[in-house]
């Protein structure tokens, strides 16, 4: 079964909102509830996180407190993980994207991925951004794809002369703009950065940073990411997430980055961002 996009009431605290006022929210994606398992392990409890349409939210915290974790649930990509397990609801149009009868695939579509590390396919930057909408059935003018998702990219002043070279010859920071290109040729709805800049120079993470700002006219964006200054530069919400003692991650304060940089409510918060902890 495909996902439904028609928009639907939803019911938030026990009181149902209207179609229309969910429309005026513009919430692209939210949980409810998620909670995450390896295995015996609790990962992750009880997120409810509720991420606003074209905007960007941050996701920030110690390492191990479920931030990517949390990440991948957007887009299914932990059922690859033969031991995960998630309870509670993401609900993607008003639909729960974990329910029996929809297709993960069809998730990953509309939900697409940028990874750490650049990871372009062993092919040309031609085929790269070709390659995903051809298996998800495009029939329209690839050519003019491909060119649109490297512009989108900011990109194609760059490759536009060297199509059919292998994406392995570009540099670091090239590549993960063609690995965004990659992923808006399927035309997603909504783009996870699993800390996209992480492995490149301060330029090239500017350039990311710049092109993230001008995605958010077609996409909702969710990243990660250690980098303090880098959330406060690019994002609209931040999330920031703890572990308790059990070594188990938590939700432990949401809202927009100005507050959540200038004024947070939780001191564990400020703690963390200002580097007495973490």
């Amino acid at each position: 079964m495909t996902i439904k996009i028609e928009e639907r009431s939803m019911q938030s605290n026990g009181v149902v909102a209207t179609t229309a006022h969910h429309a005026a929210i513009q919430y692209a994606i939210e949980a409810k509830k998620l909670n995450i398992f390896y295995g015996a392990f609790h990962a992750v409890r009880d997120v409810n996180l509720q991420i606003e349409k074209h905007k960007i939210t941050s996701m920030i915290g110690p390492s191990g407190c479920g931030k990517s974790t949390v990440l991948r649930c957007f887009n299914r990509m932990n059922d690859l993980i033969t031991i995960a397990r998630t309870t509670g609801e993401i609900t993607y149009h008003g639909e729960n994207i974990y329910a029996p009868n929809v297709d993960p695939v069809e998730v990953r579509r509309r939900v697409g991925m940028v990874f750490q590390k650049p990871n372009p396919f062993p092919k040309s930057i031609y085929e790269n951004v070709a390659w995903g909408a051809r298996i998800n059935g495009f029939k329209g003018n690839v050519d003019d794809l491909v060119e649109e998702s490297l512009r989108s990219a900011a990109l194609w002043e760059e490759v536009k002369e060297k199509l059919q070279q292998s994406a392995l010859s570009l540099s670091g920071g090239q590549q993960q703009r063609l690995c965004i290109a990659r992923t808006i040729a399927v035309k997603p709805d909504i783009i996870l950065m699993d800390e996209p800049c992480s492995a490149l120079d301060p330029i090239a993470t500017l350039k990311i940073e710049d092109l993230m700002r001008e995605l958010t006219t077609q996409y909702t964006i969710m990243i990660v990411t250690h980098n303090m200054q880098q959330a406060a530069r690019v994002s609209d919400y931040t999330a920031f997430f703890m572990v308790d003692d059990s070594r188990t991650g938590h939700l432990a304060e949401f809202g927009p980055t100005k507050q959540i940089f200038t004024n947070p409510k939780e001191k564990r918060t400020e703690d963390y961002i200002t580097g007495r902890f973490g």
